[in-house]
């Protein structure tokens, strides 16, 4: 597909989520169907005056790879890839797959083992971010299967991409400088909070976010972005949550789940659809129990379910947390190959407060 906003998203990409600046060295991961917005990419990136490679993925490599390959195999690290978590100044993310259910088929683990051997060098990657030495940042293409998994056609796909990361808008930059502005209130407010107690419908639980920090999530690392996200005390949630939505991964679709937490710990995890698979993957490592990331999104152009967590996670009136790996600028020290995230609705009946204040009702913030 050709629509001139590729142009504008690629634009957009480099020069503010990655900030891209001259002789810096960027690998662009592409999804096969998102070509279009690798070659804007490159284009935005040799302008700049930086240096640009882009390698290729496609769900029939990552599937011929798992289902051929030995556990040993699957362990290995390519060089190429410590050489990016190592050296690159910037990784860019394009997703676009052919098939979101392509891995459904794999022996679990086949997959825990893979996803360990490549967290090997993204750590590396990650721990150079949280130094200031590197950045990265993602974005979903318009291509077929997304849309099939939302339930729309690829143009109306395709609209609500460019919708939701504001490149309807004449300055798409200024927007999300606006977006900044208005998060960074919330994300002042919590700075140095410690006791966050949740309550609704779907959940009661408390956790600690004591000497934790949280992240502004304004368009830096996803594009579209919309959320504020810290890693709470490893050893502090405790309650219980009822998700309501399913989480997707590796193909597999998890419904109905339920998490029961005890001194950071998850004790009880149940889904009425894919059980087995949810369970194998918390059991992956020892930190896949307890929550790398609590975090509560506030893009309310963004109110439609589209089984893509990149935009779910970012709906306006809904929290998410993530089992496994939690990300060190936030101050989490949790380690683990997963990180899964789970969404549960604050529309309705739900409250959150902070060292004893009500600061989020029904979905909205009280803090201006």
């Amino acid at each position: 597909m050709y629509d001139p906003r590729i142009q504008k998203l690629a634009k957009l990409l480099v020069q503010y989520s990655a900030e891209v600046k001259p002789d810096q060295w960027v690998v662009i991961f592409a999804g096969a169907p998102a070509m279009p917005l690798a070659t804007a990419a490159v284009e935005e990136i040799a302008k700049v005056g930086a240096h640009a490679d882009v390698i290729v993925t496609h769900d029939d490599f990552t599937e011929a790879s798992l289902r051929h390959s030995s556990l040993e195999q699957l362990d290995w690290t390519s060089p190429m890839l410590d050489t990016v978590g190592e050296k690159a100044d910037v990784f860019m993310a394009l997703r676009a797959p052919t098939n979101t259910r392509a891995l459904t088929g794999i022996a679990p683990q086949k997959s825990q083992v893979y996803a360990k051997a490549r967290r090997r060098w993204i750590d590396k990657f990650y721990a150079r971010t949280a130094k200031g030495e590197s950045e990265w940042t993602l974005t979903q293409y318009p291509c077929a299967a997304y849309a099939q998994e939302a339930d729309m056609s690829i143009k109306d796909y395709a609209e609500f991409i460019f919708s939701a990361a504001l490149l309807n808008h004449e300055d798409p930059v200024a927007e999300w400088q606006k977006v900044h502005a208005k998060q960074q209130v919330y994300v002042d407010y919590l700075k140095g909070k410690e006791s966050v107690t949740v309550k609704g419908p779907h959940i009661d639980m408390t956790l600690s976010i004591a000497d934790r920090t949280f992240v502004n999530a304004s368009g830096k690392r996803n594009m579209p972005d919309g959320e504020i996200f810290t890693g709470p005390v490893e050893d502090s949630v405790n309650g219980w949550v009822d998700f309501t939505y399913p989480a997707v991964r590796d193909g597999r679709e998890v419904e109905g789940v339920r998490f029961e937490f005890k001194d950071g710990k998850l004790i009880n995890a149940s889904a009425n659809k894919n059980e087995d698979y949810l369970l194998s993957q918390l059991d992956a490592d020892e930190g896949a129990r307890y929550l790398g990331e609590f975090a509560i999104g506030t893009n309310y152009g963004i109110q439609q379910f589209t089984k893509t967590i990149l935009f779910d996670e970012k709906i306006g009136g809904t929290l998410h947390m993530a089992v496994g790996n939690g990300y060190p600028e936030t101050g989490s020290v949790n380690k683990s190959s997963v990180h899964w995230d789970f969404i549960c609705d604050m529309r309705q009946e739900s409250e959150i407060h902070v060292d004893g204040e009500l600061i989020y009702q029904n979905g909205q913030f009280l803090i201006d």
